[in-house]
């Protein structure tokens, strides 16, 4: 077998396996969260028995989605603001993020807890990120909630893609009534008015 044929088949490798990341990413937008390998190879455009030439099974599959979402969504983790910033600007940017990001990659979110039970390597994920987003918390809102845990408990659930998923479904906001009433909700927890002037 020559080089080229080699650099070939690595090639095609590498662009089937793409497209089985591709094809399960999008049945997570649509809304799918646990399809089966004969939906994901036939989205994909391969064999269902060609699937597993390219992860080891349903859980390595599902790994690999989870982190091609964490991925894609690194640049919208951060919140650009400075710590000493007026507490309004943090929430503001606080929040901004946040929706950002669930709007990003809020499908990749609810499959990964669809199959956090099922699969440990996606539950040790899912727990890595949570505690990535308390952290966040509690460094941009560090004067307001520093030695106040149930404070930073009550951000960290209100920011989160189980709470974002209420006031888009369960409520039906808009992304900008979501945002505005997460803001609210936010300055009322944090602020030491409440809020009120």
């Amino acid at each position: 077998m020559t080089v080229a044929e080699v650099d070939g088949r690595r090639l095609r490798r590498a662009q089937n396996r793409e497209a089985v990341l591709d094809a399960l990413v999008q049945l997570f937008e649509e809304g799918d969260y646990t399809p089966g390998t004969n939906k994901i190879a036939e989205r994909a455009g391969i064999s269902p028995r060609s699937l597993f030439r390219y992860f080891d099974d349903v859980d390595d599959l599902h790994r690999a989605a989870v982190e091609r979402a964490q991925a894609m969504a690194l640049p919208a983790l951060e919140v650009d603001v400075a710590a000493d910033a007026p507490l309004p600007a943090r929430i503001q940017r606080f929040v901004d993020a946040r929706v950002r990001l669930h709007e990003l990659v809020g499908h990749a979110e609810r499959a990964a807890r669809v199959a956090a039970h099922r699969h440990p390597l996606i539950a040790a994920q899912l727990r890595e990120g949570r505690a990535w987003f308390r952290h966040q918390a509690r460094t941009v809102f560090a004067p307001e909630v520093h030695d106040r845990p149930e404070l930073l408990a009550a951000v960290d659930v209100l920011c989160s893609i189980e709470s974002y998923d209420l006031f888009r479904n369960a409520h039906g906001f808009s992304r900008a009534k979501t945002t505005n009433a997460m803001t609210a909700a936010l300055t009322a927890l944090l602020s030491p008015t409440g809020g009120h002037e």
